[in-house]
């Protein structure tokens, strides 16, 4: 049956404008060709192209084989056309290049094709564009960011998931926006949107409860910038392991740099005169400019000063010693913010809302123990 409402009946329109258009371009093998190759029902094709059990192995075989040596490929804008979905989600990502937006999009796209959609990526390109400026260009961000959203929702994509660069409050999705929709790595200023992200707080709270079980009472700090969410969650964390161990809290032994190896050599040096007999880095870039300063100064890490990351990302195992740090859990948040999205478009709810609002999920970072912290 035709959806009727104004929506239904234009997207009904242009899905059969889009089966003509690709009609003209090539002929399909349909799947009752393929049936009939193999001497079995559409159903049983069906059932095996999508995973479906109780079909015998080598009648499975003998299908996937067919499919293959004629190239069938699924119509998806013919299924589309049946049940008023594309099984197709957009992906907004701000930079594809931002060390941690690959690992979540690959979780994104690896459970949405399992569960049969397909993934169209929009890269906005934003650091590459203005680097760090393009925080205070929010009419040139919207120039950017509106026109991909109107690209998606234009070729009728089932939902949208934008991936921040890193955790902040972003003006994403208008408060009208229907489309089913989640934020990743960040927050949408709009209440209704489920937002999936690290959990800076509880992640800092354990690595520093671990230095303070080998012993290190005076424990300094090397953050991101003041202003970063990341930064004042993790500090946060911080401050609860030194309140929950009677660990003294001196705002002196916390430093802000601006998440690279040079600025935090400068802070490294300043916490060099301090009393401090470890540091808690909140990036392994950062722990890399402490590892500099230590050397420079005759020091080494894991016997002279506890030093401990934030991240995991590949240098760090390479650092000697090795850095102890957390491992962030990219893959995952990729994978529960594609989870969320598919609940809402299966469900037919454009948001999956709780009694104060959408979901905000803050999964956990994976502690990874290496040699950079000696007992005292």
């Amino acid at each position: 049956m035709v959806n009727n409402s104004g929506k239904g009946i234009h997207k009904y329109c242009i899905l059969l404008v889009m089966m003509e258009i690709f009609g003209r371009r090539t002929r399909m093998v349909t799947l009752k060709e393929i049936a009939r190759e193999c001497n079995v029902s559409p159903t049983t094709v069906s059932n095996i192209l999508n995973g479906k059990p109780k079909v015998s192995e080598e009648t499975k075989e003998r299908v996937l084989e067919t499919v293959n040596r004629l190239g069938y490929r699924p119509n998806y804008i013919a299924q589309g056309l049946r049940n008023q979905k594309t099984k197709m989600i957009g992906i907004i990502a701000e930079d594809i290049a931002q060390f941690t937006t690959p690992e979540i999009v690959e979780g994104i796209m690896s459970y949405s094709e399992e569960k049969g959609y397909r993934s169209i990526v929009k890269n906005l390109r934003l650091y590459a564009r203005w680097s760090d400026s393009w925080y205070n260009k929010e009419s040139d961000y919207h120039a950017i960011l509106e026109p991909a959203i109107r690209e998606l929702t234009s070729i009728m994509v089932d939902g949208i998931i934008y991936i921040a660069g890193h955790a902040r409050v972003i003006h994403c999705f208008p408060e009208d926006f229907s489309t089913p929709a989640v934020m990743t790595y960040g927050f949408d200023s709009n209440p209704a949107i489920p937002c999936v992200g690290i959990d800076d707080q509880g992640s800092a709270y354990e690595v520093v409860k671990y230095i303070i079980s080998k012993g290190h009472r005076k424990i300094g700090v090397i953050g991101g910038r003041a202003d970063n969410i990341h930064t004042q969650q993790r500090l946060l964390g911080y401050q609860k392991a030194l309140f929950e161990h009677q660990v003294l809290y001196n705002p002196a032994w916390i430093r802000y740099a601006a998440w690279d190896e040079t600025s935090a050599y400068i802070e490294a040096l300043e916490l060099m005169k301090t009393e401090v007999t470890a540091v808690f880095c909140m990036a392994d870039r950062m722990a890399g400019g402490l590892y500099r300063c230590l050397n420079e100064n005759g020091k080494r890490a894991g016997a002279d000063m506890a030093v401990v990351g934030f991240d995991d990302q590949e240098i760090s195992e390479y650092f000697i010693p090795g850095l102890t740090t957390m491992a962030l859990p990219l893959r995952k948040i990729g994978h529960v913010s594609a989870e969320l999205l598919l609940r809402q478009i299966e469900s037919g709810d454009s948001r999956i809302r709780q009694e104060d609002g959408a979901e905000k999920i803050l999964i956990p970072c994976t502690f990874i123990e290496r040699e950079s912290v000696h007992q005292i």
